[in-house]
């Protein structure tokens, strides 16, 4: 046994042990109480009256005990029982002693009726993992061992069976193990219903970032961080209850799940006893938050937090630095966003940080005041309030006093007691926020569930010293969970009884607890407990004194309810449970009951401006306030307040346990009572009375005295009667007898009382103790029994000794008297005389004696012939009887044959019928699965519908929008022609004032002749040259930089080529590589079949090794067995020479001794050495004729074991030409499932297309209809269309029968299989695909990007470049200040400069015209991302139905496997026995091999023997002998003779047995040639009738091709009219061969995998010595690759089969709808428009059904766009209104440069036209130099830019590559772990073929034993043969 095992169902033999029983029956074992141990055992010696005398077990100590308290002992047979509820004896200390004991033995789960008791390891027990889950998955509760996986899995099974609601209620004291077992509990039902396995419907993928059975799993952590703490019973315990509730769909799949929790133990974060700790959150998150998180939570050292007095607690074997790091990972998978985890962290921080607030009175005023107010203002900075307002409204909040508000001044006490309330409260809404959240992300599923299990995990029944409102809470819902509980049992005893047939009167043991619930609960008359504690809540002067005497006044009169006996006790009043007394104390009940708060601390809470702060106190409202509580009122009497105030704990509780109770009753519950077997969690040690205690808390007792008042006892029939029958021996009469007339006959025969049992349809019920006292007289029956029979044996042996006593004694006087004799007559002269001459008178009657000997030999020899004769006869008798036997055994043999066959054909018809009803179920969920998804999609639908109009909406106001930008671009050009005909007219105006300007030049001229002035301008102009030159310079310095960076990136640029040359080269070295590897993969798929059939030769030659090593180990152990019978005879032998040795030394001393003879012993002498003569010619002439015999014998045995050896030669020749014919068939068989593959896959395509078509024709003319409702022509063509319609639907429809048919008798299932397979690797390569499209996309879309950067860079550039000329604009201005210059290089300046604004408003167009161009791409991109999506999601939608369809195909597999696996047993069969009879004939031959040399060492003997009487004889003298000697001396040769005449007919016996069993050999090899030749026969016509199936169906399918054939031959005519939609059907065949291309791909992947496991088989091959195993299994694992690598290639050219077939199909379908077009071609213009839109139309759908959110996004991006459009607006707006600025600046210039001008007209024309002209030049040059730069500075940035995205996308096709190869790594290792599963399967086969085996010896020793019956009888023959002689 394993250790699991060994820790689920234990050591039964104790419960075997007749000692035990004996112990237990003559002692007369009972239970008596005991201080230390609960209960001793002891035996009861006297009785005295009311009190009992008795000795103790263990200590054999006497002690006196009343008989109530005496509880009796279950008998052995009950010991360590599995159900509780089957004890005879049902009392505590049976209960104590079987949990005991079974917890001591490992075993910690235990059935009690309903209940299942778990009781703590406190160690780690190896019987939770996956292996168990599958062992208890689907088994009946009954059928495994107690486990808390078994009631998960009886609750599931009958939630699926019975689609009733489940639930699993665990309760027990905290540390007893509910947390763990309902964690197992959720692990089992995550493991079995798990929704991944199953079909994923799209709309239910669950979007968080794990799936549902992981969150479901992680929220344990979750709840247990803020719901836990350490106590000092236990390190993790549970501070609250909670229900979790787990819903299930239709398919018993996982989809959602929803948590509700009672009784927070909220206090326990503000104090906490010694030795515990508050909830694991504040220590983990002291210990596992970084830097950052410490200064934004204000954490600090944990001895600075009041609320956490022990400091840093730490639980041994947890860290709690990584349990928060856990529970971070937990709320990630959960989906909880940041910042919501940040504020529920905050909250956490903030509840230790209102420990830290410190309060004092201030000196004259009771007045609290806060000394220091940092914790304060990190609680305000934590929870999103005002300081101020934070401490005024805990100093001195706003009460209501009447109608106005008082602010009223608060005591350090009550500020205390507030800011306690406000943590507790914090936390407690925290808490339920977190719950709340949680149930959010378990419920995000739009799947609805059928039905739920939920699992109860509470606090069970407490009795403490002081037990306060938590206590009572805790223990009114154990009343009620136990009212449940016996409401249950109730009605489970009813359904038994009443299904038994018994009356009984039925007790609901449910009313029991009524009056204790009513006690707590009632609200009237007179009022519970409850009721009166929030009435006295209501008044504003109740103390809890008034509580108590109120309810002591109330109900002091209850049954239930009990005062205190004296007035100094602790408690304040009693309540009897179920479980016992429990008092308790009724301090601050009231205040717990109201939990009231600080209201103006809540509604600044309510006000915060974190948001999950704000979320905790939205109902402020409901809040109990401390003015309530204080008692100020106005009105003295009743404090009412408003309806909808609050609500108290009491009233809050009691509804949410209503809501659980009512949510209970309507389950079915299943019960898990857990138990603590000791404080210190010490493993292996349990406290009796503490688990009493427990046991009577938790209910378990309660259920056992409900048992008592029925029949809990019951017994089948059968084993009532099998084991009790001993006590009625004469009741039953012989012959038949229904098991119920036995047992009310035995029932009669007890004369039991009529009250004690109950006869149901098929039990005996019994009231307790019945059955342990019909077992203890069972036992004094047995022992009666077996006390007679050792009397008799005891009898018969001492009488046998008797005997012997009497013939020794008898022997003794023989003795005696004959040596008193021969004392008397020694030394009488007589009798000397008459002893010398007695001898000399008997030599006269020698003749006599001889003559008397020849005639009793005459009558011997007579005897002997008639034994003969009847020897004869008997052997003929004999072999009549083996015929008649062997006629028999063939009978029988075709009998089990036909009844064998029969059976296989019935079980075939089960497993079919089976199949059936699974295809239907199957097919039902299908459709209620389709019809689910149809009404979501056409909801789905709606929404997409609602979103297109709102979408439109949306663009009609874009635009809209766009249209009045557009309507704003042309004012602006309107705005800008007006300047410019503003700036024509201004013109003008400069002309005139040029006129003018020149009239006074003229006059100014002749009076300006002052050459001073001129020189200076000269100067000023030298200067200005100067600057421009000093410009110019640096302005070559630029472009000499520019130059430098321009020939660095033309380094990088080249760079980058040279790595993706290099990378093209490695890209080549690799396919260069491929294609070696593929040739050398050739060759090695080569060597690996070569070596796989030397894998296969070395491993046969391996299993025939085991096995000949197994039957040489037979051999061996039965030679030894020989060995030490011949040593046996040896040393007997030996010992009878060493004999006659002696023997003839005392004659040759006595032939020595005796010299002295007479003439007459000389003749005497004579005689006897003609007899010796005589003796000795017999003797050899008999050796003779025994050798003559033996070589007989030899030779037959010889021929026998030739035409034995000769026979098996002839059955392994047969077997192998079977062999090859089984190959031949399956070969045959293949190759018609291909072909039926092949058909059934082109039928399935061609029905797929066919209802394509058929959809869109029947839409086709619905639209037709509708459009063409006025013309009756047209509908009368479209009904006609219609009845063609029908009528190739009704053609088809019979094709699909015929093609179901065929399938019903062959399954597609492998071809399913196939195609799924190929799918999936289309759809793995189609994502890959998908994904290099998207990274291309999104590639694109980066181009585009940097595109917009790099005009925004241009924009920026022609900025700079205005900012230029602007500051060239400056520059000249001053030079026109400066000089005179002429107005024709103002006018050219004006005229560059408007140059440049054309410039620039056409650089804005083409922006323009960029973005649009962009905004184009984006749209187009997206609808590309769109299609990719809807690809993808139709790809999920075919896998899912894939793996249905692999499912089916494993169950055909499986049967496949059954029936090869069933053929290899009877293979293994025959072999195993033709080896059984080859080494039966070999020890056989080694037996006579043995027998013939024993044979020849006792002839050596005996010729030895003879010649030492030959040397004995010849050395005699001729001196005469004594003839008493020589008398000696004949009768040792006689003795001698009579030993070999006895060795002689020994060796003859073993002679005749050894030719018996040769025959019998004989006749069995014959039996077995037949036998085998009937199996070859029968396996030979199976494999016919196959075949002739096999080629029927062929036929059929053939048939049936035909008629299609003819069909479509009849719809070839209108073939040439569809050019167009062949063009298209070429496309669709081009996207086929790229994904055949794409299959090929895969192939040569698979085929690089295949070259990596021929690595490893060459590695295997050097260690094939040391781990044969392992290479067998590598083996299986290529022979399965290669099989799917044929697979794929059969695949693929199926594919191309059915492809062309369906095209085919599809040609002629449209062939004739084309025919009915060509009738109106004004309806097929219209039917194609209308196609189009519909296409459109469904593809919009499609895209919007399934991509509503890309399309939001995409909103958002457009109206980010449009914004980034209105600020570029505004910025050009801002440019142009800054360029009509600078324009003005340029008019006024021109104004005064006009003024100035006329004065300097004159004197500077000619001089500096010509250096200007130059300046502008070079300024000119130097511009487009930049600019070019520039353009190359950006193509070489746009170079490197792309050779970086080429080598991302290399990279991600490595990366992608890599992908690949794990994936079918991983696909190698599910293989692997399928072939390790089918290598068990084939090891349990072969352990059923060895029992088998076993089964067949032990038949064959049956047989031998017949024949040794036989052989007794030949035996017998032998002894009458020896007697003869």
């Amino acid at each position: 046994m394993s250790d699991a095992e060994n820790f689920l169902y234990g050591d039964r033999n104790v419960v075997n042990n007749p000692m035990a029983q004996a112990d237990w029956a003559t002692k007369k074992l009972v239970w008596i109480p005991s201080e230390k141990l609960g209960f001793e055992a002891a035996s009861v010696k006297e009785e005295q009256g009311e009190e009992c005398l008795v000795e103790l077990v263990d200590s054999g100590r006497k002690v006196k005990v009343n008989k109530d308290d005496i509880q009796k002992m279950n008998p052995p047979k009950f010991s360590k029982v599995e159900d509780m509820a089957e004890l005879t004896c049902l009392n505590e200390a049976s209960v104590l002693h079987n949990l005991k004991e079974r917890y001591y033995s490992g075993l910690i789960y235990t059935y009690s009726g309903l209940f299942c008791v778990v009781i703590n390891p406190y160690k780690y027990l190896p019987i939770y993992t996956d292996n168990i889950v599958e062992m208890y998955k689907g088994k009946k509760r009954h059928e495994m061992p107690p486990h808390i996986y078994a009631i998960t899995d009886t609750a599931y099974r009958s939630m699926m069976q019975d689609r009733e609601d489940q639930s699993i209620l665990c309760t027990g004291e905290s540390g007893a193990g509910k947390t763990e077992n309902t964690k197992k509990v959720i692990q089992y039902l995550a493991h079995v219903a798990s929704s991944f396995k199953s079909k994923k419907d799209q709309d239910s993928v669950f979007f968080c970032q794990g799936e549902l059975e992981k969150q479901l799993l992680q929220a344990n952590p979750i709840l247990e961080a803020f719901g836990n703490a350490k106590t000092v019973k236990n390190d993790n315990s549970s501070r609250f209850g909670k229900f979790i509730r787990i819903n299930f769909d239709v398919n018993g799949y996982i989809v959602g799940a929803n948590i509700e929790t009672y009784l927070l133990e909220k206090s326990r974060a503000i104090r906490q006893a010694k030795e515990e700790r508050s909830f694991h959150i504040f220590y983990y998150l002291l210990s596992g938050a970084g830097e950052k998180m410490r200064s934004d939570l204000c954490l600090e050292d944990y001895s600075k937090y009041n609320f956490l007095p022990s400091g840093h607690m730490t639980i041994p074997g947890q860290q709690d630095d990584d349990l928060f790091n856990e529970t971070m990972d937990a709320f990630q998978i959960m989906g909880i966003p940041e910042e919501e985890r940040m504020g529920l962290l905050k909250v956490v921080a903030a509840v230790l940080q209102l420990g830290n607030m410190t309060f004092k009175n201030e000196r004259h005023t009771d007045q609290a005041s806060m000394p220091d107010d940092t914790a304060a203002q990190k609680v305000c900075h934590l929870m999103g309030m005002n300081v101020t307002d934070f401490t005024r409204a805990i100093l001195s909040p706003r009460i209501k006093v009447g109608r106005d508000y008082v602010q009223k001044a608060q005591t350090q006490e009550q500020a205390e007691f507030a800011v306690a309330a406000l943590a507790k409260a914090s936390y407690e809404r925290m808490f339920r926020w977190l719950v709340m959240r949680i149930n959010k992300a378990l419920d995000k599923t739009k799947r609805q569930g059928a039905s739920f299990i939920g699992i109860l995990d509470i606090a069970g029944f407490e009795i403490f010293e002081l037990n306060s409102f938590e206590q009572l809470c805790i223990n009114y819902t154990n009343e009620k969970l136990q009212q449940l509980f016996n409401h249950t049992m109730f009605i489970m005893e009813q359904e038994e009884y009443q299904r038994e047939g018994i009356e009984w009167s039925f007790i609901d043991f449910g009313l029991d607890l009524q009056p204790c619930i009513d006690l707590i609960e009632k609200p009237t008359s007179p009022p519970g407990v409850l009721a009166l504690l929030d009435e006295e809540c209501w008044f504003p002067k109740a103390t809890d004194k008034s509580f108590v005497e109120k309810v002591v006044q109330e109900q002091g009169s209850n049954p239930k309810f009990q005062k205190p006996k004296k007035l100094k006790d602790d408690i304040d009043f009693c309540i009897i449970h179920y479980a016992g007394k429990v008092g308790y104390k009724a301090d601050a009940w009231l205040m717990k009951n109201m939990d009231p708060l600080n209201e103006c601390v809540a509604t600044l809470l309510n006000q915060s401006t974190d948001k999950v702060v704000a979320d905790l106190w939205r109902d402020v409202d409901r809040i109990v306030s401390l003015d309530k509580v204080a008692g100020i009122s106005d009105s003295h009497g009743a404090f009412k307040p408003r309806k909808g105030m609050f609500r108290t704990v009491g009233q809050l509780y009691k509804e949410q346990l209503g809501n659980l109770m009512t949510t209970l009753r309507n389950t079915n519950p299943n019960f898990v009572r857990c138990i603590i077997p000791n404080h210190e969690k010490k493993a292996g040690k349990l406290e009796s009375h503490l688990v009493l205690d427990q046991l009577r808390c938790n209910g378990v007792l309660e259920g056992i005295r409900i048992c008592r008042q029925g029949f809990p006892n019951r017994i089948v029939f059968q084993e009532f009667r099998q084991r009790y029958e001993i006590l009625t021996p004469n009741a039953i009469p012989k012959g038949f007898m229904d098991g119920k007339q036995a047992c009310v006959l035995m029932i009669k025969a007890l004369e039991l009382d009529p009250n004690l049992f109950r006869i149901g349809q098929s039990k005996v019920f019994f009231r307790a103790g019945v059955l342990a006292h019909l077992e203890e007289e069972r036992d004094m029956k047995v022992t009666d029994v077996i006390i007679g029979f050792q009397a008799l044996c005891r009898g018969f042996v001492a009488r046998k000794a008797f005997a012997k006593r009497q013939q020794q004694l008898t022997a003794m006087k023989v003795i005696q008297r004959n040596c008193a004799a021969y004392l008397k007559l020694r030394n009488w002269q007589w009798w000397r005389l008459f002893t010398k001459v007695k001898p000399l008178l008997q030599v006269t009657r020698q003749e006599e004696e001889m003559q008397a000997k020849e005639e009793e030999m005459l009558k011997v020899k007579e005897r002997w012939q008639q034994a003969e004769q009847q020897l004869h006869e008997f052997e003929n008798k004999q072999q009549q009887l083996n015929a008649e036997k062997l006629a028999l055994q063939e009978q029988l043999q075709a009998e089990t044959e036909l009844c064998a066959e029969a059976e296989e054909m019935r079980a075939r018809l089960a497993t079919r019928k089976q199949e059936l009803e699974d295809i239907l179920h199957d097919l039902e969920a299908r459709v209620e699965e389709e019809e689910e998804r149809v009404t979501q999609l056409q909801t789905e639908r709606k929404k997409m519908q609602q979103n297109i109009t709102e979408l439109e909406q949306q663009l009609d106001e874009e635009e809209g929008a766009r249209q009045k930008l557009q309507l704003e671009k042309v004012t602006m050009d309107a705005k800008l022609k007006k300047i410019e005909e503003d700036v024509m007219l201004l013109d003008d105006q400069n002309n005139k004032l040029n006129k003018e300007k020149k009239l006074l030049e003229d006059r100014v001229s002749e009076f300006t002749t002052n050459l001073a002035e001129e020189e200076e301008k000269s100067k000023s102009l030298q200067k200005l040259k100067n600057k421009h030159e000093a410009m110019i310079t640096d302005l070559e310095d630029r472009l000499r930089k520019e130059e430098k960076q321009r020939q660095e990136l033309e380094k990088n640029r080249r760079k980058l080529e040279g790595d993706s040359t290099e990378l093209h080269d490695q890209m080549a070295d690799l396919q260069a590589q491929i294609n070696e590897l593929k040739a050398q993969l050739a060759k090695k798929e080569e060597e690996l079949l070569a070596a796989l059939a030397r894998v296969e030769e070395e491993a046969a030659a391996k299993n025939m090794a085991q096995k000949k090593i197994r039957e040489l180990e037979a051999q061996i152990s039965e030679l030894q067995e020989d060995l030490e019978l011949e040593k046996q005879a040896r040393t007997k032998a030996e010992k009878n020479r060493r004999d006659l040795g002696e023997e003839l030394e005392a004659l040759k001393t006595e032939l020595e001794d005796t010299q002295d003879s007479t003439a007459a012993q000389q003749e005497l002498r004579t005689k006897r050495e003609m007899e010796v003569t005589q003796l000795k010619k017999t003797l050899e002439e008999e050796a003779k004729l025994y050798e003559q015999q033996m070589a007989d014998m030899r030779q037959k045995h010889n021929q026998a074991f030739d035409e034995i050896n000769e026979q098996l030669e002839q059955a392994k020749r047969n077997k192998v030409s079977v062999e090859k014919a089984k190959q031949a068939l399956e070969s045959e068989w293949n190759e018609l499932q291909i072909e039926l593959k092949t058909l059934t896959q082109g039928k399935g395509d061609s029905e797929h297309r066919r209802k394509k078509a058929e959809a869109q024709v029947q839409e086709l003319q619905v639209k037709l209809g509708e459009s063409d409702r006025q013309r009756q022509e047209l509908a009368d063509k479209g009904s006609k269309m219609q009845s063609e319609l029908e009528n190739l639907n009704t053609l088809l429809n019979e094709s699909e029968s015929k093609s179901t048919k065929a399938s019903k008798d062959f399954s597609s299932v492998t071809s399913q299989l196939q195609d799924a397979q190929e799918l999936l690797q289309e759809e793995t390569r189609q994502k890959l695909a998908f994904t290099t499209r998207l990274r291309q996309m999104e590639d694109e879309q980066n181009n585009m990007r940097e595109l917009l950067e790099e005009e925004e860079e241009s924009k920026k550039n022609v900025e700079k470049q205005l900012s230029a000329l602007q500051s060239q604009m400056t520059e000249l201005k001053k030079k026109l200040e400066q000089e005179s210059t002429t107005m024709e290089g103002v006018e050219e300046g004006r005229k560059r400069v408007q140059r440049e604004l054309d410039s620039v408003a056409q650089q804005l167009e083409e922006k323009t015209a960029a973005y649009d161009k962009l905004d184009k791409t984006k749209i187009r991109l997206q609808q590309e991302l769109d299609d990719l999506m809807l690809d993808q999601d139709h790809l999920r939608q075919i896998v899912s139905n894939l793996e249905k369809k692999q499912r089916k195909f494993d169950q055909m597999l499986a049967e496949e496997k059954t029936i090869s696996t069933q053929y290899a047993e009877e293979r293994d069969r025959a072999e195993a026995e033709a080896r059984e009879k080859e080494t039966r004939v070999l020890t056989l031959t080694r037996d006579l091999e043995t027998m013939t040399d024993l044979k020849d060492e006792l002839d050596r003997a005996n010729k030895m023997l003879k010649a030492e009487m030959e040397d004995l004889v010849s050395s005699k003298d001729d001196v005469g002998k004594n003839v008493h000697e020589l008398e000696r001396s004949k009768r040792g040769m006689e003795q001698q003779l009579e030993e070999m005449r006895v060795q002689l007919e020994e060796l003859e016996d073993e002679l005749q047995a050894t030719e018996d069993a040769k025959l019998r050999l004989e006749v069995n090899m014959q039996a077995m040639k037949a036998q085998f030749d009937r199996d070859l026969q029968a396996r030979d016509e199976q494999g016919e009738e196959r075949r002739k199936q096999l080629v029927r169906q062929v036929r059929e399918m053939e048939v049936e091709l035909e008629d299609e054939r003819r069909q479509r031959s009849q719809a070839l005519s209108a073939k040439k009219k569809l050019e167009l939609d062949l063009g298209e059907l070429e496309t669709q065949i081009d996207f086929a061969n790229k994904g055949r291309d794409e299959a090929l791909k895969q192939l040569k992947k698979l085929q690089a995998q295949m070259k990596e496991q021929m690595r490893e088989l060459d590695e295997l091959r050097l260690s094939r010595d040391e781990a044969l195993s392992e290479a067998k299994e590598n083996e299986r694992k290529v022979k399965a690759m290669e099989a799917d690598t044929m697979q794929l290639q059969e695949d693929l050219a199926t594919a191309e089969r059915v492809k062309r077939q369906a095209q085919t199909e599809r040609d002629e379908l449209q062939d004739e709808i084309n025919t009915y077009n060509s009738k109106n071609t004004l309806m097929a213009e219209e039917k194609r428009r209308l196609e189009a839109r519909i296409s459109q139309l469904e593809e919009d759908l499609e895209e919007e059904q399934i991509n509503t959110d890309m399309v939001n996004d995409r909103l958002k991006r457009t109206t980010l766009q449009s914004e980034q459009l209105t600020t570029e607006l505004s910025a050009e707006r801002s440019t142009s209104q800054r360029l009509e600025g600078v324009r003005s600046q340029l008019d006024r210039q021109n104004k005064d440069l006009k003024l100035k001008l006329q004065e300097l007209e004159g004197t500077v024309k000619s001089k500096y036209k010509s250096t200007i002209a130059a300046m502008e030049a070079k300024m000119a040059q130097l511009e487009e130099q930049l600019d070019a730069e520039s353009k190359e500075r950006q193509q070489a940035s746009r170079l490197a830019r792309r050779t970086d995205k080429k080598l991302k996308e290399v990279m991600l096709q490595v990366d992608d590559e890599r992908r690949n190869t794990e994936q079918y790594k991983d696909q190698a290792d599910k293989l692997n772990t399928r072939m390790r599963q089918l290598k068990r399967q084939l090891e349990e086969a072969e352990e059923e073929v060895t029992r088998a085996n076993a089964y067949r010896r032990k038949l064959q020793r049956e047989l031998d034993d017949a024949t040794e019956s036989a052989d007794a009888m030949n035996r017998e023959v032998s002894t009458l043969k020896s007697k003869l002689r």
